[in-house]
């Protein structure tokens, strides 16, 4: 049976003045609106308990599974404003389909696709005021996640299982303007091995990742790009997003999935149009020396990488400890076109031919 999500209204809502504040300049992460989904599944009872309720605190006894055992998963995608006022979704499904696939490597219950897309669409229903408006590339950014919550603590998979919707306001990822970054390239550190969870959206994936990206902040990047660990002869992708080349042929290269990369919304997204922009989409291994010998030798014109927060983000250059390694100062023609072409689809700008977008209000 679907569930259904009925709504109790905070009753100390924020005022107006103060959304108008945080829409000005919402950031990101930073602030959240005044509604939560939540439901509960047991092992004997399936999913049930949902609602969407004031935005506030989640109570967890110490012994929650999820603070021992890490057994968690979450989401990420926005909701987009569009001139004429009415609020959209991109490709929610997707999101629902990947959310499925991350439960079932981390042994979490399955949530139907529909309960997931309508968790997400009362939830923003419930929150409409705090859906900015299309200038600027702002949005809403909803945070969908499942955690254990049993009160045991024993390594199995838990009995009690708590989902959760949050909302947050975001303002555009680059607010001075569209500008290159570095990308720090390590064979050291690994977040993901093969049979891991790799392809799960995870938090541990991310905790993984930090040591090595704060390692590329000291060398002035931006984000960190892992080689590998194992033979080191494959790119993977970045602590948080996938990564693209752009040949100076027209082909349009993606490390292939192989268990051990998240298999990116954004990153699907931009293979399908891809063709419409005049480039081949590949997905297939890439090593090192592809890599680094293609932006020497001109092979490589551009370089990009992708995610839902930032969309399409521009690579300058990649660093490791064995040298550097600049792109070309073209103003990345073809990437900004990729990153134009996602977002015109996205705030409604050109119709949407694939059936991408999901209507809230």
């Amino acid at each position: 049976m679907a569930l259904t999500f009925p709504l109790h209204s905070n009753p100390s809502p924020a005022t107006d003045d103060d959304v108008a504040r945080v829409l000005a300049d919402p950031g990101f992460g930073d602030h959240f609106t005044d509604h939560m989904v939540v439901a509960t599944w047991t092992h004997d009872g399936g999913w049930g308990d949902a609602l969407v309720k004031p935005y506030g605190p989640i109570q967890l006894d110490p012994a929650s599974a999820v603070l021992h055992y890490a057994q968690e998963i979450f989401e990420g995608l926005k909701a987009y404003r569009h001139a004429d006022g009415s609020i959209h979704l991109f490709r929610p499904e997707a999101n629902a389909r990947r959310f499925q696939a991350s439960a079932a490597r981390m042994m979490l219950p399955k949530l139907d696709v529909d309960d997931f897309v309508t968790a997400v669409a009362e939830l923003v229903k419930a929150d409409a005021r705090w859906v900015p408006g299309s200038e600027g590339e702002r949005s809403l950014y909803l945070r969908p996640f499942m955690f254990a919550s049993e009160v045991f603590l024993g390594v199995r998979a838990a009995q009690t299982v708590t989902f959760a919707v949050i909302a947050s306001p975001a303002g555009p990822y680059f607010p001075g303007g569209v500008k290159p970054v570095d990308i720090w390239v390590t064979d050291t550190w690994a977040r993901a091995g093969v049979g891991g969870t790799g392809a799960a959206k995870c938090g541990g994936n991310y905790a993984a990742s930090l040591i090595a990206q704060y390692e590329g902040y000291e060398h002035g990047c931006s984000q960190v790009l892992f080689i590998e660990a194992a033979d080191k002869d494959r790119v993977e992708e970045l602590g948080g997003m996938n990564v693209f080349l752009v040949t100076a042929d027209g082909r349009l290269v993606t490390p292939a999935l192989t268990g051990t990369i998240l298999e990116g919304i954004t990153r699907d997204s931009i293979l399908t149009v891809a063709a419409d922009l005049g480039l081949t989409p590949e997905e297939r291994r890439v090593t090192p020396e592809e890599l680094f010998g293609g932006i020497a030798d001109g092979t490589t014109v551009e370089a990009f990488s992708c995610g839902t927060a930032a969309v399409v983000t521009p690579i300058g250059g990649f660093k490791s400890a064995d040298g550097e390694w600049r792109l070309p100062e073209n103003g990345s023609p073809r990437t900004l076109a990729i990153r134009n072409g996602i977002l015109d689809i996205q705030y409604g700008r050109v119709p949407d031919t694939r059936g991408w977008l999901r209507r809230v209000l």
